[in-house]
């Protein structure tokens, strides 16, 4: 099982998940496996392409956003075939412009896949769209299961942590500083 959690820079206040912001849309889907199941929080339902690679997913966002990190849940001891081996991550500003930034390769992953999205200059990347494409499956399966999606910002500092909450000083504060 694997190791990463994305709730952990979450919870540290480095990061927020801003998938909730944008627009998903899917190449294609089975009915009752769509975006829905796809950011239900939720690992025993997915998503299911239908159709001829690559399978797609479309994410757009209506202000340019700072995204840092990926998180993808698969697990290969489920979906043996569905599950994907090859993955492109394109950004850009629409469908026309998108840039492809980075190729994953995975071997019978089970768990959150973690894909760090950084710039030439190891800086989060700024845009208005990310589109993760599915290019290949494991035993040359055709469609596509993933489990779960995430998608963080960096907060510069301004995400709230409980361990802050330490730093209250006065003798009012450091009385309301616990939360009941």
């Amino acid at each position: 099982m694997s190791t990463v959690d994305p709730l952990k820079n979450e919870r540290s206040g480095n990061v927020r998940e801003v998938g909730g912001q944008a627009i998903w849309s899917l190449s294609t889907c089975k009915p009752g496996f769509g975006v829905e199941q796809l950011r239900d929080d939720r690992i025993d339902t997915y998503w299911q392409s239908d159709g001829q690679l690559p399978h797609l997913v479309n994410i757009q966002f209506q202000r340019k956003t700072t995204i840092s990190d990926i998180y993808i849940y698969t697990d290969y001891k489920l979906d043996e075939s569905y599950t994907p081996s090859r993955i492109s991550i394109r950004v850009g500003t629409h469908f026309n412009d998108l840039q492809e930034i980075e190729v994953i390769m995975l071997t019978e992953p089970s768990g959150w896949v973690h894909i760090p999205i950084k710039d030439i200059k190891e800086q989060p990347v700024r845009m208005f769209m990310i589109q993760i494409a599915v290019t290949s499956n494991h035993q040359n399966g055709r469609d596509t299961h993933m489990r779960q999606i995430k998608i963080h910002s960096p907060t510069n500092g301004q995400g709230f942590s409980i361990d802050k909450c330490n730093n209250f000083t006065s003798l009012e504060f450091q009385q309301v500083s616990t939360i009941r």
